[in-house]
């Protein structure tokens, strides 16, 4: 292959590669294969045209990069001001909730019936909140069990008993407590229920029933 051949071979790849423009291959049929000096001349310009079009793809590079990390913080914010929202919904929620326990607790919501706490002749919440044992995540039932002995025991009113069970609430369960609207908080049945599904199958609590079971079986052989 001729010196000329190879060089116009060398030029289109350039070309068809966007590194050079077109006009050269037009320039580059006129120019001697014996002019030393136009080489080096087409040399330069070769030279020249690939450095700026590194020069333009990292500037393209780049501006794709300060792109991403632009909508990557607002996206982070986004969401921090959804949390930040949400966050604040669910404290409001809690506030507003206990306030309407406190109306309970000391009769104060109208048609309430006796006052809580207030009257010589109702039921006095406050007094037997030491009686409430401790609540046990991993064994709902057990605390259930022994809630429900209490308040048999002790004579609770049944409509007293959730305000006096959620006053030993912390953490998670606190949090399910909040969740349930003012009419289910009041009433037993319905404040225990949501307990035994996301607390009361898991493998710890599975495994120590399981125990429990095993040992009834052999102390009855």
């Amino acid at each position: 292959m001729r010196k000329e051949e190879i060089k116009r071979y060398v030029l289109e790849y350039l070309v068809d590669e966007g590194i050079l423009p077109s006009t050269v291959l037009e320039t580059a049929i006129t120019v001697p294969t014996d002019n030393t000096f136009e080489l080096k001349r087409l040399k330069m310009e070769m030279n020249k045209e690939i450095r700026l079009k590194e020069m333009e793809r990292e500037r393209e590079r780049e501006e794709r990069e300060r792109e991403r990390k632009k909508e990557e913080r607002e996206m982070q914010m986004q969401r921090a001001k959804e949390e930040s929202e949400e966050r604040e919904r669910r404290e409001e929620k809690t506030r507003e909730h206990e306030f309407r326990l406190k109306q309970l607790e000391f009769g104060v919501i109208k048609g309430s019936g006796p006052k809580i706490g207030l009257g010589t002749g109702g039921f006095d919440v406050s007094k037997h909140l030491k009686f409430v044992p401790k609540f046990q995540e991993d064994n709902v039932e057990k605390f259930f069990n022994h809630f429900e002995k209490l308040g048999e025991q002790l004579k609770w009113p049944r409509d007293k008993w959730s305000i006096l069970m959620q006053s030993n609430f912390t953490g998670k369960a606190q949090e399910v407590y909040s969740a349930l609207s003012i009419e289910d908080s009041m009433d037993y049945d319905k404040v225990k229920r949501p307990y035994y599904k996301p607390m009361n199958w898991c493998p710890k609590l599975i495994a120590k029933k399981l125990e429990s079971i095993v040992r009834r079986i052999h102390k009855h052989t």
